[in-house]
């Protein structure tokens, strides 16, 4: 019998979860965090940038409306068919690459790579963590920005609920969280229930807090890595919503 696929490498699960992780409204919060984004990474006018995991192309997209060269990566299918056909009817230019975050490499590349909504820490062994963060140190010219967006644990510890529950439509979504291996994890049970049918994935997410996820990025090569509390540029103290790091090559 094959061994089953990891949750992260399953298309079948980020096919079941495509409408409650990509909602209207996160699609259309796009806009807010580009603008966010921009100034914080310091981006300019006509940079290339790499947006590693890009999903259905919600930042992609919102790039490309505003000049930049985009080249977005995700393992997904179909939501590169998604990204894809969505630049097609707003005729963007835009470079989508279907690849494995562990192995995509392009020397000297981009002016920034960003990695958003959660989107590091999938893998069981942490080297391939430290992977993804080589292969973007090499990816990025002299001078360039690797952005994270994730959830610190400092954060997390603030905030934890064991348990949550939201509907969209007529799509009901919980989900049941535990802490393990000393908060080295966090594993979720997501339960929806559509039409009628009920379905069921573990997910288990590696955390980081922000000096370890510093620490991470300056063994990559990083000479400079500062983290904020979200987007906008706030601090990372008591008050932080998001762990968002931002280390220059």
């Amino acid at each position: 019998m094959p061994k089953l696929k990891p949750w992260h490498e399953q298309n079948s699960f980020w096919e079941l979860w495509r409408d409650i992780m990509f909602s209207p409204k996160r699609l259309a919060d796009a806009r807010t965090e580009i603008d966010d984004l921009i100034k914080l990474v310091a981006l300019k006018s006509g940079a290339h940038i790499l947006d590693l995991c890009c999903g259905v192309g919600r930042h992609s997209l919102e790039l490309a409306r505003r000049g930049f060269k985009v080249t977005g990566v995700d393992i997904t299918p179909s939501y590169l068919d998604i990204a894809t056909a969505r630049a097609k009817e707003e005729k963007l230019v835009i470079e989508f690459v279907r690849e494995d975050m562990r192995t995509f490499r392009r020397p000297d590349a981009f002016d920034a790579i960003i990695n958003m909504f959660t989107s590091f820490g999938f893998f069981e062994d942490i080297e391939d963590d430290r992977r993804v963060a080589h292969n973007a140190y090499a990816s990025l010219k002299r001078g360039g920005r690797f952005l994270i967006d994730t959830q610190g644990k400092e954060v997390l510890a603030r905030v934890f609920r064991e348990r949550d529950w939201r509907q969209e439509g007529e799509v009901l979504w919980l989900e049941e969280r535990k802490i393990v291996g000393n908060w080295e994890r966090i594993e979720s049970l997501w339960t929806l229930i559509k039409d009628g049918e009920r379905y069921e994935n573990r997910i288990v997410l590696r955390l980081y807090c922000a000096t370890e996820l510093v620490a991470l990025l300056k063994s990559a090569g990083f000479k400079k890595v500062t983290v904020y509390g979200d987007l906008a540029g706030s601090p990372y103290d008591q008050n932080a919503r998001r762990l968002v790091a931002v280390a220059e090559k």
